[in-house]
């Protein structure tokens, strides 16, 4: 097989799926596959992944650089996986292992530092020089970017805003839900779309989902406008924070509440009264690769040499 230096693989994954893409050295997708994710083992898990990057390899005919975003990080102290949801992985060394699979060096990073790569390169926030990505789904998380290159830090936490305290809480948001993490009022439990629900359904009653609220609210229903309004001021808040500390050019929305239009003009109608500045130039934008930044991303951790 030969060996073609532009040829990148990513791998995502996630606890009910692991998807795979090659892309060109343009950035076109030549290749994308999804297999559900082996539940309760770990050993099955690397299996399957190195299956669909030879998969990959086989139908194009070459080899490639491998990268892989994990709902989790790589400890610099120890080079095991910690921080995952996905229980599996924690306390193994995911790279290493991969990589003996594949005979090769696979690299390996969080799954939000990988969304806000793609989006960084060749997405939202294309030649901009600092992106902050956030992934609000049934967590939250974010990643951040600058000059082309995920900005991780000695711990490899950076950009991990959601298990920051929600800022300028108001009086009934403390001392706010407990978060999985041990801590009280992570932004996480209030920005989550399950969080965006339960306060719903605490505030109204009934059960909706977060785009079944986002869509009554568009229809000018008075209490899914109000649950809507509230979120919008949470996350201006704890993206006001973001942007006082590192300054981003561009914020990238991701997850199942991206979805939601009305934010990218209900925030930054709101985020400026917590900015530390006259002016906020930021841009808050939905991605441009929508549910494929993050695989995209993996192969983009491999940078054109």
């Amino acid at each position: 097989m030969r060996i073609d230096g532009g040829l990148r693989i990513g791998v995502d994954l996630g606890g009910t799926k692991i998807e795979a893409v090659a892309i060109g050295p343009g950035g076109a997708q030549l290749f994308r596959r999804r297999r559900p994710t082996p539940r309760g083992a770990y050993a099955p898990i690397v299996e399957a992944i190195a299956g669909l990057v030879r998969e990959a390899e086989a139908e194009l005919g070459a080899r490639a650089t491998v990268g892989v975003g994990i709902p989790g990080t790589i400890s610099p102290a120890t080079g095991l996986v910690k921080n995952a949801n996905s229980t599996e992985l924690i306390g193994n060394p995911l790279h290493r292992d991969l990589g003996a699979l594949l005979g090769r060096d696979v690299r390996v990073a969080n799954d939000a530092d990988c969304f806000a790569l793609s989006e960084a390169v060749d997405g939202a926030g294309r030649g901009a020089r600092s992106v902050f990505a956030v992934i609000l789904g049934t967590g939250v998380g974010g990643g951040l970017v600058h000059a082309g290159m995920p900005i991780t830090g000695p711990n490899s936490i950076a950009g991990e805003w959601g298990h920051n305290p929600l800022p300028w809480p108001r009086d009934d948001e403390r001392p706010g839900p407990r978060c999985y993490c041990g801590l009280d009022g992570c932004i996480e439990t209030f920005l989550c779309g399950p969080a965006f629900a339960r306060d719903h359904a605490a505030r109204a009653g009934g059960a909706m989902s977060g785009p079944e609220i986002a869509a009554a609210a568009m229809r000018g229903e008075p209490a899914a406008l109000e649950s809507l309004e509230r979120y919008a001021d949470r996350l201006a808040r704890a993206l006001a924070t973001v942007v006082n500390i590192f300054d981003p050019e561009v914020v990238v929305l991701g997850g199942g509440m991206s979805q939601v239009e009305a934010l990218y003009r209900l925030v930054p109608e709101r985020w400026g009264r917590w900015i530390f500045s006259d002016e906020v130039a930021t841009r808050l934008s939905p991605p441009v690769h929508g549910d494929s930044s993050g695989v995209r991303g993996a192969a983009w951790l491999w940078p054109a040499t």
